[in-house]
């Protein structure tokens, strides 16, 4: 062992320590200020205890409550914090697992019949906060697994014995913070005193590893937070949360239900939703047009075999629908689950020429892939979705200036959509373990390069997340911020130089020889579900003007002004303005009430002056009443904010 290690920060700056070094008196040489601030390391790319030795030279970030590797270790240290207090409260409570989730964590417990329900939040939050403020370190020890099963048989905790039967000798570590010590690979953060705020957020039942033929256990889901103001913030935005919930939403704004004849997970879109979707359609539609795109259609089912040889069989096959088997024996279909395949099976269709190429083949095509009933969650997790995909097919030479042309379509939709606080998620396969990925190093190694290339080239901000690559290729995945801070995965780009090697996918190039295409896989929205769900939550479904179902209300003050009232919407019909006229007979204050409660942009108001005067009164949503105006002028605001918001960067 050397007298010094180096360690290697993030904005690549290089210290010299000794061998033995953590992660926190590494944090305390640059300043008290990180030290105090520090919840875990992230050593090499692994996320480890702030407290645990560094031997050798290595590559350190420093992980504190503002990167998610260190909230995911603030979360999962607080499930054991619960766990504690439970133990405490409810003698002879035997614990499953207890991880860390997207927006907290949850720990699965047999409570051995004693009751417990939202009424008993309270206590065991007071309990947390109380053995919190004791500052107690969370130890970490590794144990052989005599040794762990010998504990964990005493305890009588027959979970535990069952996770460590599946765990080899010399990989099993415990974690004690007080009296409480659990199975657990870690890591932790420093001690319980950075836990300030504690709020158990719902209990439920779920069986032991999610087999119904197991003993069904209570998960007791929570969120912690190193300040209570950061508490009352997430609870305040939880309430908002509620309110844009696109479930709640979708119903009250007639755009989509779901129907148990017609099978879970299976939205149906109704005449309002459908032209939403319409409308995001034909406006991708247009932008891809201008952009080269060709439109091609390919069916929803397809041989098994297509998916054998794109790879998508062996990766997904046991988890997808069962095959679909027709009366000549052998023969096998499956609902489509990707789209790629087909695609291949088109460029493949005829001799292609190096002069045809770039060749982008788009379709809005819609796949199905079997989700767990209870993974299953209104439009943002379904069995049956519709991407707004495309494949480009391209020489190895035109790669990087495809990819930058793709995010520039990707940017265009998101600045229409008024989504303009994003960042792009550079997704590269697994530093160490390269099970799950077809295809050689080299191949990765250039489409890895590629997307590195050109986002630098777009003067994008990019992370690069290690292990989140499809099994094909790498992909960029642009990071989208919401009204309400919650960050969502919206457009993906992916290289692939795999599926055309499947495939067996060839062009003769201008030395008449014969050679593979690259394949740039696309979809700005993702999905045509999941972006409505989102686009919901982030407007509060107050949708732009050019993408309303309802642009617009006509409101006769009474029926006298009816004919009026459908000569001004048949006007407006005729320039492309799309609503109706409210021929109730309701007095106009609960017309207008109506129409803001249905989110409808404008609301133009008609009786005996407009009837007169040729005029609109003109109502919009958000700001009131805009005066009387002619007709057309109208049409020109109307016309102008659609061409503002359309227009291209």
């Amino acid at each position: 062992m050397s007298e010094q290690i180096q360690i290697t920060l993030p904005d690549g700056s290089i210290r010299t320590f000794p061998p033995g070094v953590t992660g926190l008196q590494i944090a305390q040489s640059i300043s008290e200020g990180l030290a105090r601030n520090v919840l875990a390391a992230k050593v090499n790319g692994e996320v480890r205890d702030a407290t645990r030795p560094i031997d050798s030279d290595a590559t350190v970030q420093l992980l504190t409550w503002n990167d998610g590797d260190g909230k995911s270790t603030f979360w999962h240290s607080s499930a054991h914090l619960l766990a504690e207090a439970l133990e405490s409260l409810y003698p002879g409570v035997k614990f499953g697992i207890g991880p860390a989730v997207e927006t907290g964590f949850y720990y699965d417990v047999d409570l051995g019949g004693q009751p417990f329900s939202q009424d008993d939040f309270k206590k065991v939050e007071d309990k947390m906060l109380e053995l919190a403020r004791q500052k107690q370190d969370y130890v970490r020890q590794p144990v052989g697994k005599a040794e762990a099963l010998a504990y964990f048989t005493e305890k009588g905790d027959e979970y535990k014995l069952d996770l460590i039967d599946g765990l080899e000798d010399g990989t099993i570590t415990f974690y004690t913070q007080g009296a409480f010590t659990d199975l657990c690979r870690g890591p932790h953060i420093p001690n319980t005193g950075f836990i300030k705020a504690a709020k158990l957020m719902n209990v439920a039942g779920a069986y032991w590893r999610g087999d119904e033929k197991n003993k069904m256990l209570t998960r007791i889901y929570g969120v912690t937070f190193p300040k209570q103001k950061d508490l009352d913030e997430y609870l305040t935005l939880l309430e908002e949360a509620k309110k844009r919930d696109h479930r709640k939403l979708g119903k009250e704004m007639e755009l989509f239900t779901f129907s148990e004849r017609v099978g879970m997970g299976l939205p149906l879109w109704l005449p309002k939703g459908a032209i939403l979707r319409e409308r995001l359609e034909n406006f991708l539609k247009r932008a891809q047009i201008r952009a080269g795109y060709l439109p091609v259609v390919t069916p929803h089912i397809g041989s098994k075999q297509l998916y054998v040889t794109s790879g998508h069989y062996e990766k997904y096959g046991k988890d997808s629908f069962q095959p679909i088997h027709t009366p000549d024996v052998d023969e096998e279909f499956l609902l489509k689950p990707m789209n790629c395949p087909h695609h291949c099976e088109i460029f493949k269709s005829r001799p292609r020429s190096y002069k045809e190429l770039p060749l982008r083949l788009a379709e809005f095509g819609t796949v199905y892939r079997y989700e767990q009933s209870g993974e299953l969650h209104g439009l943002t997790r379904v069995r049956g979705f519709t991407q707004d995909d495309a494949h480009i097919f391209c020489r190895p030479d035109q790669v990087e200036e495809e990819f930058m042309k793709v995010i520039d379509i990707v940017q265009y939709v998101l600045k229409a959509l008024n989504f303009n606080d994003y960042s792009a998620q550079i997704s590269l396969r697994h530093q160490t373990d390269r099970a799950k990925y077809i295809g050689s190093d080299d191949v990765w190694e250039k489409a890895e390069q590629a997307i590195i290339n050109s986002a630098k080239a777009k003067n994008l901000p990019t992370v690069i997340e290690y292990g989140e690559a499809a099994f094909y290729g790498p992909k960029l995945d642009f990071m989208v911020k919401d009204a309400l801070g919650r960050k969502w995965q919206l457009g993906t780009i992916q290289v692939d130089y795999n599926l055309p090697n499947r495939f067996e996918l060839e062009y003769v190039g201008s030395d008449n020889q014969k050679h593979r295409p690259v394949m740039i896989h696309r979809a700005p929205f993702g999905s045509l579900e999941r972006f409505v769900a989102i686009l919901i939550e982030n407007t509060a479904g107050n949708f732009p003007l050019w993408l309303s179902p309802d642009q617009l209300a006509v409101l006769p003050i009474s029926e006298k002004y009816e004919d009026y009232a459908n000569h001004v919407f048949l006007t407006l019909q005729e320039a492309d303005l799309r609503g109706y006229v409210d021929h109730r007979d309701e007095k106009i204050g609960k017309k207008i009430r109506d129409a803001e409660v249905g989110k409808v942009p404008f609301m133009l108001v008609v009786g005996e002056k407009e009837q007169a005067e040729g005029t609109v009164s003109v109502r919009k949503k958000g700001e009131g009443d805009l005066g009387s105006m002619p007709l057309h002028d109208f049409l020109t605001l109307a016309r102008n904010e659609i061409a503002k918001n359309l227009a291209v960067a």
